[in-house]
C-alpha cells in the first residue's frame, strides 16, 4: 500500500493552510519543514538588503539548517514538496531538505503559494538535487476550493 506526504516549509502560515488542505484533500501525513533557528519578521524582510532572508536567497550554497529529520521517509511512494515562493524560486531551506533524504523512485510533486508569481520553473533546482525521483507537474495553492483540490489530486 503506497503512503502520501506532504513536506512544508511555511514562513507566515499561508503555506501551512495550503499543506493541510491538500493532507486532507490526500488522505496525506503532514510534516512541517521548520528552520532550526526561526525566522523572524526582520529576517524574512525581503525589502531589507541585509535581512537573512534576502542574504540566503543570493547564495547559492546556502542551507539552513532544518530543526527535526523525519525519520520515516523510508515508508513514502509519494511527497508533495511546499514552499512560499521567494525571489522566483523555492526558498533554500527546501534545497536542505531535497538533500537530506535518498528519493529515488519516489513521486515528488511541488506546490507553492505567492504573492504575485506563479510556480513557473521554481522546482527546477529542486530536480536536479533529488535523482532518481519522478517529477511530476505541480501548480500554485493560493486557493480554489476543497472539490478543485480533490480533483488534482485525483488527477495526479
Amino acid at each position: 500500500m503506497s503512503k502520501t506526504l506532504v513536506a512544508y516549509f511555511s514562513a507566515g502560515g499561508t503555506t501551512k493552510r495550503a499543506a493541510q488542505r491538500l493532507a486532507a484533500a490526500a488522505n496525506a501525513d503532514l510534516f512541517e519543514i521548520r528552520p532550526a533557528v526561526p525566522y523572524t519578521t526582520a529576517d524574512l524582510n525581503w525589502m531589507d538588503n541585509t535581512s537573512r532572508s534576502t542574504l540566503e536567497m543570493r547564495d547559492a550554497a546556502a542551507r539552513p539548517q532544518i530543526a527535526e529529520k523525519l525519520r520515516n521517509m523510508a515508508d513514502y511512494d509519494t511527497v508533495f514538496l511546499g514552499y512560499p515562493i521567494w525571489w522566483y524560486v523555492a526558498p533554500r531551506i527546501m534545497e536542505s531538505f531535497a538533500e537530506s533524504y535518498d528519493f529515488s523512485g519516489k513521486t515528488l510533486i511541488p506546490f507553492a503559494t505567492s504573492g504575485g508569481s506563479d510556480i513557473g520553473k521554481t522546482a527546477d533546482t529542486l530536480k536536479k538535487l533529488t535523482p532518481g525521483a519522478n517529477w511530476k507537474n505541480g501548480r500554485l495553492l493560493n486557493g480554489g476550493s476543497d472539490k478543485e483540490l480533490e480533483n488534482w489530486v485525483k488527477s495526479l
